[in-house]
């Protein structure tokens, strides 16, 4: 039964990955082309990390924290070491003041969020306080950069606007609503691979410590390969701020909507919190060690890149062995 629920983490993997770029391309695709007004869609597409809130609710829902919690921690230490390493070990991702400032207002919020995780609780108020901390930092960058902020997928905004524009010079134009049902095909797989995912590793461990390592280590990784390949495949174009800044915000994402909307829906309670707190302050620190090397050049280079992927194995090596 063991190998049957491992296949079935793979399959829940390979849904998630499937729906979430399915999802995110067609939803810019659609709304340009339903015209939908540029406001609404920044504020729709900022930071939307589905895949993420997806797997985080239903673990939620399904009763088993540690993983909605592990998911959430060990996704962002993937963010922070594996993504960017891979991208800044590819080519120089730039990171300047505007990646620096998305950053600088998350880490804050990270620390609240670690706070209200540390005991192993987060209510369902403290959930609503991170949803809303969430509406404050795009909010916040907003206004400060007079413009909607580079979170999640707003990447695809542009791609679809250049080739609707192509469409309508070439008059040929496409069926919107092809763009609409891929993009649910899409979030069903989501859905889908994220419930197949959480029930496959709570059958393989009822153990709390066991659910909350392999959250950390197997699930989070597994919920950030699209932002792994986003750096990679960008760096390799040229990557430009927006690209990074998307990475970097999807931090803040995370420890503000997917938390915040798993204690909303079912408070969280883990038993054993001391099983959070070494990868809570990696967490943090992974953050800020990007923060510290991008601040000597301006971006990050090769070196920066070796040394944040050099990190991870021994995040996930100590993680299982101490």
């Amino acid at each position: 039964m063991t190998i049957l629920w491992g296949l079935l983490i793979v399959a829940g993997i390979a849904l998630i990955i499937w729906g979430a770029e399915t999802f995110a391309e067609h939803l810019g695709a659609a709304a340009v082309r339903l015209r939908v007004s540029a406001f609404a869609l920044a504020l729709l597409l900022a930071g939307a990390e589905p895949e993420e809130l997806a797997t985080g609710v239903t673990a939620s829902l399904r009763g088993v924290p540690a993983i909605a919690v592990g998911d959430v921690i060990g996704a962002n230490i993937a963010i922070c070491l594996v993504a960017l390493g891979v991208g800044a070990w590819v080519a120089p991702l730039p990171f300047g003041r505007r990646v620096m400032r998305y950053a600088l207002f998350g880490l804050p919020i990270g620390i609240l969020a670690s706070g209200f995780v540390w005991n192993g609780q987060v209510s369902r108020v403290e959930g609503i306080v991170l949803v809303g901390c969430y509406a404050l930092y795009v909010g916040g960058i907003w206004w400060a950069e007079r413009r909607p902020p580079s979170l999640g997928e707003t990447g695809e905004l542009e791609e679809a606007a250049e080739a609707f524009q192509n469409e309508q010079a070439s008059g040929l134009y496409s069926w919107v609503g092809q763009d609409l049902l891929l993009m649910a095909a899409g979030l069903g797989a989501i859905i889908i691979g994220s419930i197949v995912l959480v029930e496959a590793v709570r059958q393989i461990s009822q153990v709390e410590a066991t659910q909350t390592k392999l959250a950390l280590t197997l699930v989070g990784f597994a919920t950030s390969v699209e932002l792994v390949v986003l750096a990679w495949s960008t760096a390799r174009r040229g990557a430009t701020e927006a690209t990074v800044a998307a990475v970097v915000g999807s931090f803040t994402y995370n420890v503000t909507m997917t938390l915040g909307a798993a204690a909303v829906v079912n408070p969280l309670t883990i038993v054993d919190a001391t099983l959070l707190h070494a990868p809570i302050l990696v967490m943090l620190a992974s953050l800020a060690l990007v923060m510290m090397l991008a601040s000597v050049n301006g971006d990050l280079d090769r070196v920066a890149g070796g040394v944040l992927m050099a990190a991870y194995p021994l995040f996930v090596i100590s993680l299982w062995l101490l």
